[in-house]
């Protein structure tokens, strides 16, 4: 399982700033965004843009969530199926479990809020895979302290100001992994991915005893990704939608958010 895990996440362009003490040209970071096609079983299944990096995670970590492995193990990953990396541009990863996931329904088209599937249907679907988490909460002062130490490990962020994170932390408020891309939710996948890759390591905490950041708000697609992982509790950055309330409410999921001044929800 082999990984280019850094490999043009940035690009250097030249900006012109201007401002109140006059205009000038400097060099700039733009983060790269390009294509992931993930296959399972040589099936393609999706494609999704993303900033490159941690790309196998990425294609775990989705597959995963949308129910796709069927508790299937992984085998193997890699780079493309059918002939050389450099050839697809190191853009098409392939999943694969023997043939032991169930035949996959590919999921092609773009998924947005807009998508045509009401509230009760998407949270009628989760419950029918998944079934609620008994978890302990957290503190929530400590799911305040998190927020401020992830954004010490935002490298990407702090070059480019345009990618978001996502983090796994225990209840000393340690922080675990931290995942960023230009998507919320390739962030999350990339985690979640991360932890299914290294779940033979008996060191590795379940997610029973880690909690789930994310910047930005906490969509119905944050929660669903959180629930599907094993977590019992997501903090956002930003407030949820009613729907990802509804989805945590249905889940056991404690979910906090909109950090403010000290402050913190829980929903």
């Amino acid at each position: 399982m082999s990984e280019r895990v850094q490999r043009g996440r940035s690009h250097k362009v030249f900006v012109q700033r201007h401002g109140a003490n006059g205009d000038r040209r400097r060099p700039d970071e733009v983060i790269v965004e390009e294509p992931l096609s993930i296959q399972l079983d040589g099936t393609l299944v999706a494609t999704t843009m993303r900033t490159p990096g941690n790309d196998f995670e990425l294609a775990v970590g989705f597959l995963h969530a949308e129910g796709m492995l069927g508790g299937a193990a992984v085998t193997s990953v890699r780079y493309c199926a059918d002939g050389s990396a450099l050839d697809t541009e190191f853009n098409v990863v392939t999943v694969e479990t023997g043939g032991l996931a169930p035949e996959p329904t590919p999921r092609l088209g773009s998924t947005s809020s807009s998508c045509g599937l009401c509230g009760a249907d998407a949270i009628d679907e989760l419950t029918d895979r998944l079934i609620p988490l008994s978890t302990e909460a957290f503190d929530p002062l400590l799911l305040i302290s998190v927020a401020e130490k992830v954004r010490d490990e935002q490298e990407l962020f702090a070059k480019t100001g345009a990618v978001h994170a996502a983090a796994t932390f225990d209840r000393s408020g340690t922080i675990r992994l931290v995942r960023e891309d230009i998507g919320r939710h390739n962030a999350v996948d990339k985690v979640v991915g991360r932890m299914i890759l290294d779940s033979q390591e008996p060191t590795s905490p379940p997610p029973s005893e880690l909690a789930l950041y994310v910047s930005g708000r906490a969509s119905f697609e944050m929660v669903q990704k959180a629930w599907a992982g094993g977590f019992g509790t997501i903090v956002s950055v930003s407030a949820p939608s009613a729907l990802a309330v509804d989805t945590a409410h249905a889940g056991n999921i404690q979910l906090a958010g909109f950090i403010r001044e000290g402050e913190i929800n829980v929903y």
